[in-house]
């Protein structure tokens, strides 16, 4: 069992003809169950939502950023408490037949308990799935979903960043990524304020993680909506996470790399900023240019 967020291995490094042996860290990837704990009819029972496939480590924040932005609850305070072992009167229908659990599966399930009058239908939850590490979901209904769910309005007048500010943000992305400077193998997800400082990063293998984890937080510390910040991802910016940034009240998207067709339609439809290719020199607009600062 791997619970740090770097494993070593074994490798056989080529240099020039030369072979040699040695030991790398790479990332560490496990499963991670996460359950919700409701009441129904006096009683609680737990209902498994999601797998996913993520690096060890805040792993509360991700079952709570999860949630949040997978519409279960919509705010901290739907939250009782948030662990790794079930308590003994709790009703789990769905793993009756599993044995005594192991270590290995108590370390990589997370079990929410919901307050008493939030209401949690398991026939209504749409996404009770498995996950990858580049998981996705895509559809013009998507973005008419986002409407009938009540996703919040983001703040219209912030923030405003400067464009010198931006273009120094993915460099103190890098430099803040601790694991990935030891394994080169995580995406990252880092939320910072209007002057362009670093207020909270997350990694993981999975990009949608790290966003969750970063969200859940600040669903933890009940500082939601993130009206006055921005977040940068290492990679490009995909739907999925244009509409986390979305359902945590974050205006702005500065990605690494390239958007998606469906990310720059969100982005639009929702009066959010998203900027792309940012690097040193500049960046790209797709959506919202009125939150970039420029001389011109």
């Amino acid at each position: 069992m791997r619970l740090g967020s770097t494993s070593r291995v074994k490798i056989q490094r080529v240099q020039g003809t030369r072979l040699r042996a040695r030991g790398d860290l790479v990332a560490t990837e496990e499963p991670m169950e996460i359950r919700v704990i409701f009441a129904t009819e006096g009683r609680l029972q737990a209902h498994s939502v999601a797998v996913t496939m993520r690096t060890p480590g805040s792993d509360f924040e991700l079952a709570a950023g999860f949630q949040l932005t997978e519409g279960i609850i919509h705010s901290g305070d739907d939250i009782l408490r948030i662990t790794r072992r079930l308590t003994k009167n709790v009703e789990v229908p769905m793993l009756r037949m599993r044995t005594e659990p192991s270590a290995r599966h108590e370390h990589n399930t997370i079990n929410v308990y919901l307050r008493a009058g939030v209401e949690f239908d398991p026939q209504l939850l749409m996404r009770n799935f498995y996950t990858t590490s580049s998981c996705g979901v895509c559809g013009r209904a998507s973005l008419e979903a986002l409407h009938i769910q009540g996703c919040p309005t983001v703040a219209q007048d912030r923030p405003r960043v400067r464009a010198e500010a931006i273009v120094r943000l993915p460099g103190a992305l890098r430099e803040a990524q601790a694991v990935f400077s030891k394994t080169g193998g995580l995406h990252a997800a880092g939320l910072f304020d209007a002057e362009g400082n670093l207020v909270t990063l997350r990694e993981d293998v999975g990009r949608h993680n790290a966003m969750d984890k970063l969200i859940g937080r600040h669903v933890v510390n009940g500082d939601l909506p993130l009206s006055d910040h921005l977040v940068v991802l290492s990679g490009r910016a995909s739907w999925e996470l244009l509409q986390k940034a979305l359902i945590a009240g974050i205006p702005m998207v500065v990605a690494v790399g390239a958007p998606s067709s469906l990310a720059v339609d969100l982005a639009q439809e929702f009066g959010m900023t998203l900027l792309g290719f940012t690097q040193g020199d500049g960046f790209n607009i797709y959506a919202g240019g009125d939150r970039v600062l420029t001389s011109t």
